[in-house]
């Protein structure tokens, strides 16, 4: 299973797990997260595709309830995803493993950084 695939399901995996709140909210933030970072490695897609798809996730994302420091990381990955570069969504990844630890659970936690290993990797391969 590819790293896109197992981090994603895992993440999918935990929210009927989780009892409804903040902290399955903060899950499914991390999941939509998770995918649009994973494709920008996979697949750099056009730009003005990308800030559409940022856009659209930003206006999902806040209208979920969100522990405040997942919020805040999110709201920072969102900025930096701006720039449509593998390497940066590599970066956001990575940086989103704390929060997702505190927010989600380690479970959670361990799904992103999976995802951050693999995107590195792929960026590895790539080279």
């Amino acid at each position: 299973m590819s790293g896109r695939d197992s981090a994603s399901s895992v993440l999918l995996t935990l929210m009927p797990q989780t009892g409804r709140g903040p902290r399955r909210e903060g899950i499914f933030a991390l999941w939509l997260t998770l995918r649009v970072a994973q494709d920008l490695v996979r697949d750099p897609p056009a730009e003005r595709a990308h800030r559409r798809r940022l856009q659209a996730l930003e206006h999902r994302l806040s209208s979920l309830t969100l522990p405040p420091p997942l919020r805040r990381a999110l709201a920072a990955a969102i900025s930096q995803l701006g720039d449509v570069r593998s390497e940066t969504a590599a970066q956001v990844l990575s940086q989103l493993v704390a929060p997702a630890r505190e927010a989600g659970g380690h479970e959670a936690g361990e799904a992103v950084a999976h995802a951050a290993r693999a995107a590195r990797a792929s960026l590895r391969a790539e080279r």
